[in-house]
């Protein structure tokens, strides 16, 4: 049933501030190409945060990204937003692990009404109370288990607790004292540190939005060897992000550092030199400049080379020869057009004022222009 002209204007006032609109919904790359509405009748409709799902527009209604739906609900609807239509829905549908079941998929009933969204507000407003209530309740019973978030199906009638617990718990008691204080269908969902840092959002050390609440979808698991790899120092603290868990920010430059790191020489190689021996101290990976020290213990006459010196010397080191020092030959092979390349470039900004064009030294200018034409008059007439 399409909405009136006051019911739209009404959606476009409430609508606006949904909680789930946090999270970036996939970019569709295919909604400029002809027919690609028409390759299916699913739609994926993003829910609280996080939480989607995908639904089969049986009864053909035009439905646009943005638009507000009933969807088919375990019991009763829920409420969702279109989130992606066409052609990509199948790529997302195939990378989630959905079957492709018309008997058992979900279907959308409608698009939302005025009575929809008022019931579905009205519950949402809930939300909160009944989370701190539930707590209070789990405490009670001593579990060991954390409810982060409570979400409302759209018409009210079942309530989702997201909990965190790194034990299997036996919340038995806790699902019928649930529903006898709220009086609608328990599901208890469990989720991850992550997951709920995600949810609840929160300004990270870099002083942006967390990463989880503000774009990422899906959570990739972040180990130590990326720190590693890019080398950070191991510090729990400094690696830590939110949710005491390794920051998700670590894996987003690591495959960079791995790929530079393939070009330069291994680290347990010492470079011999006529002067003695000198062992690896650190390295600019993203620079590819390696410093190299005396001593193995700690730092001493250290000397900094690119790469390909590096290489040399392991090479001639390899085949029996020991340079004098490290940055010999490190200028060999420069030839004069190299030293004319260096100085090609100068600061002219000195040939001339940068503040020719001031209004004092205008006039002081023109005065002496003026002096300069006389001068010059005089010289003329006096050879006449």
């Amino acid at each position: 049933m399409e909405l009136e002209a006051n019911e739209k204007k009404w959606f476009t006032r409430r609508g606006c501030n949904c909680s789930w609109k946090n999270q970036l919904n996939v970019y569709d790359w295919l909604s400029g190409l002809p027919d690609s509405e028409k390759l299916t009748d699913y739609v994926e409709v993003q829910f609280k945060n996080t939480r989607k799902g995908y639904y089969q527009n049986s009864n053909g209604l035009q439905l646009e990204k943005g638009d507000m739906v009933a969807v088919e609900a375990s019991s009763g609807h829920d409420i969702g937003e279109v989130s992606l239509t066409g052609e990509l829905v199948l790529w997302q549908m195939r990378k989630c692990g959905y079957r492709f079941d018309n008997q058992n998929s979900k279907r959308i009933y409608r698009k939302v009404r005025l009575v929809d969204m008022e019931k579905y507000y009205e519950s949402k407003a809930k939300e909160h109370e009944t989370m701190l209530k539930a707590r209070k309740i789990a405490e009670d019973l001593k579990l060991e288990m954390k409810i982060g978030d409570v979400e409302y199906q759209g018409d009210g009638n079942k309530a989702i607790f997201y909990y965190i617990a790194n034990d299997r718990v036996d919340f038995r008691q806790l699902i019928k004292i649930l529903a006898e204080t709220f009086h609608v269908r328990i599901e208890m969902k469990q989720i991850g540190a992550r997951q709920e840092a995600g949810r609840i959002g929160g300004i990270g050390p870099c002083g942006r939005a967390l990463c989880c609440s503000s774009w990422m979808t899906s959570f990739v698991s972040v180990t130590t060897g990326a720190a590693r790899y890019q080398d950070i120092s191991l510090n729990p603290q400094k690696l830590a992000g939110q949710c005491a868990k390794l920051k998700c920010c670590l894996n987003y430059e690591v495959e960079a550092y791995v790929e530079s790191q393939k070009k330069l020489p291994s680290r347990e190689i010492p470079l011999e030199t006529q002067d003695g021996i000198f062992y690896h101290f650190k390295t600019d990976i993203l620079k590819q400049l390696l410093t190299y020290s005396s001593d193995k213990n700690f730092a001493a006459n250290l000397v900094t080379l690119p790469a390909k010196r590096v290489f040399d010397v392991i090479n001639m080191n390899k085949a029996g020869h020991k340079p004098k020092s490290l940055l010999e030959d490190e200028n060999k092979g420069k030839n004069v057009t190299d030293n004319k390349k260096e100085t090609f470039f100068q600061n002219v900004v000195g040939q001339d004022s940068v503040t020719r064009f001031d209004k004092g030294n205008r006039k002081k200018n023109s005065g002496n222009r003026r002096d300069n034409f006389r001068k010059n008059k005089n010289q003329n007439q006096g050879k006449k």
